[in-house]
């Protein structure tokens, strides 16, 4: 049963026959049902799903950072889709057909804001990580009013912990703690500045591979 949203006239929500209506980022859209497949999926075809499912859990909890920092929406595809598109053909590999994230070459945010002139991320005990960078505020289309932000990911408990409006970029420094609980547990770290008006970021560049002490 299909439901109409918006009068006689207006789009239709449900299944009449053979076709499927919905509203799609506020249009009106009509398709066809699919016809279910009796063939089962390549081994390629397989992959890809494996790839998309990994990449839409990964980056589930950042949906929020890259609704607003991950490229420019084009038509349908929103700036989180874009994000699975890159994490899914730029950083991930295939071994003995399973796909692996590829770290280093993650980005949690991309955009066209200066980035990090000369960033350094240094561990240090009881969780605490000390970001330091130098100032670059008179370069582009960076402002001294720019915000840092630190993202940590555990591959061990697969949690994120985000770090977020630390410190603007003139301030050169910013030390976060993460909880005792990924004491001595591996994490993965990324920075990235955003606008003071949040309608900008610069691409986030990988501050590296850490034990946390």
């Amino acid at each position: 049963m299909a439901t109409i949203v918006k009068g006689i006239l207006g789009g239709f929500s449900g299944k009449v026959g053979t076709v499927v209506g919905a509203n799609w980022r506020g249009k009106d859209i009509i398709r066809s049902r699919p016809k279910p497949s009796k063939k089962p999926p390549t081994d390629k075809q397989v992959i890809q799903q494996l790839k998309f499912k990994m990449a839409v859990t990964f980056l589930q909890p950042l949906k929020s950072i890259q609704s607003l920092y991950f490229g420019t929406e084009r038509g349908a595809k929103s700036r989180v889709n874009i994000a699975v598109s890159y994490t899914i053909g730029e950083a991930m590999e295939v071994t003995d057909n399973v796909p692996e994230l590829v770290y280093n070459k993650v980005l949690i945010t991309k955009g066209d804001l200066a980035g990090f002139q000369n960033a350094t991320l240094n561990n240090e005990a009881g969780g605490t990580f000390a970001l330091a960078w130098e100032d670059n505020s008179i370069q582009g289309n960076a402002q001294d009013t720019d915000l840092v932000n630190l993202v940590c990911y555990c591959p061990e408990t697969d949690t994120f912990e985000l770090f977020l409006l630390l410190a603007t970029r003139s301030e050169l420094t910013a030390t976060v703690t993460l909880p005792e609980v990924y004491v001595g547990k591996v994490v993965h770290t990324w920075a990235y500045f955003n606008s003071e008006t949040q309608d900008k970021a610069c691409n986030s560049p990988y501050m590296g591979e850490f034990a946390v002490l």
